[in-house]
């Protein structure tokens, strides 16, 4: 019978591969060997951070103290006219309004939250990338309804890979582990719709850290 569809094509493949498995031996493969090199040397791991994230078009912003993160985020407010700021986390809450800076808590409104502000669990200076979970007061919602997602992190939240990301999110957890756990790296955005590049087609479009230097990476 003539295949109609392009499911149908899948299908058959996937059922092909199932039932002809290959022959390769993976038996004297080493399961613990270490698959990340070595972080480069000279380098620390604020700037390879700050490279990586860059490169993925995130907007880094290093911050010497707390007051200089209030600063700077009330300057890109007024400069690109952001209204609806969303924050849930109380010490995040505590330096906004510190800075004169309003925001909505209203759990009844996250779907309005043009600018979501969050913390995270930690950085992934090899991938420039960001490691959010469950357990953190913006949960799930936050991080994909905002078509702004502003992370605020610590340096001494700076990790090489992403290996040591989770070592050190079940070190804070043990066994009351997040039932979610999320690696964001860069912006949303796809091509799958006619090969055209979208931007926020399943998350924000921007994404921005401010990394705060608390003295200890």
């Amino acid at each position: 019978m003539k295949e109609s569809t392009s499911r149908e094509k899948v299908l058959k493949a996937i059922r092909k591969a199932l039932i002809h498995k290959s022959e390769a031996d993976f038996s004297a493969a080493d399961s613990k060997a270490e698959i990340y090199t070595a972080p480069p040397e000279g380098e620390s791991l604020e700037i390879l951070f700050a490279k990586n994230f860059s490169a993925l078009t995130g907007n880094f912003i290093f911050c010497e103290k707390k007051e200089d993160f209030t600063k700077s985020l009330a300057h890109i407010i007024e400069e690109r006219n952001w209204d609806n700021i969303y924050c849930l986390n109380p010490p995040l809450q505590d330096l906004l309004k510190q800075g004169g800076i309003a925001y909505n808590s209203a759990q009844s409104e996250i779907l309005k939250a043009d600018i979501g502000i969050t913390t995270c669990e930690c950085l992934v200076a090899r991938t420039g990338s960001i490691m959010v979970s469950s357990r953190l007061n913006a949960g799930r919602r936050l991080p994909v309804y905002s078509n702004v997602h502003i992370t605020v992190a610590y340096t001494s939240q700076l990790v090489y890979n992403i290996g040591d990301g989770y070592k050190l999110i079940q070190q804070k957890y043990g066994e009351a582990f997040p039932s979610q756990v999320t690696v964001i790296t860069g912006p949303s955005q796809t091509a799958d719709i006619e090969k055209t590049l979208v931007k926020g087609a399943h998350g924000p479009k921007e994404l921005f850290l401010f990394l705060i230097d608390d003295g200890t990476a």
